[in-house]
């Protein structure tokens, strides 16, 4: 082999690799880190996103339905934080080539509509209940992700929106009719 056809096969290798980088950036290419996401952070990413999505249509719920104040104004702190959390969690799961669902699983579509049919006092307490049962699950799993999580982003985010959840919960329990159990 001439020396001019090693160099040609050299830059010929050099270009396809160069290639099969760029091609290789799929939905399931790793994630910006450098490692390929666990199975358990993404469950928690899309459990997160269901949640949140909830979230932001009980609390729009709560602003017409609630008949106390306190009621309208934690729905309406719900919207603004969980949207908010959203739209981070949007980006991050965008950058992790994971698409988020668009709309409410079965489970949150069925307490949405239960929660619908309920006005005044009676929403009150059933929306404070769901809310303080809500908020203690996601303040655990919130936790564990974030000392137990592998992906250092999801893991970040998950400690970042920690705090948030836990006031969430804090205010939740203090809602008319509210249990604190």
């Amino acid at each position: 082999m001439s020396r001019q056809s090693a160099i040609t096969l050299v830059a010929l290798g050099v270009c396809l690799l160069g290639s099969g980088a760029v091609m290789g950036q799929t939905s399931s290419a790793p994630s910006q880190s450098g490692t390929k996401m666990s199975s358990a952070d993404r469950k928690f990413v899309l459990a997160a996103a269901h949640g949140g999505m909830a979230e932001v249509e009980l609390g729009q719920l709560a602003t017409k339905n609630g008949s106390s104040d306190a009621v309208k104004q934690f729905g309406q702190r719900m919207v603004e934080d969980h949207g908010k959390a959203n739209e981070e969690l949007k980006q991050l799961a965008a950058g992790k080539g994971i698409t988020l669902p668009t709309s409410l699983d079965k489970k949150h579509k069925q307490t949405y509509s239960h929660m619908s049919r309920l006005t005044g006092q009676n929403f009150d307490h059933a929306y404070a209940a769901d809310m303080v049962k809500d908020h203690q699950k996601d303040v655990s799993e919130f936790e564990k992700e974030a000392t137990s999580g592998t992906d250092p982003d999801v893991k970040a985010w998950a400690a970042k929106t920690l705090p948030t959840l836990q006031e969430h919960l804090r205010m939740a329990q203090s809602l008319p009719g509210a249990s604190t159990k």
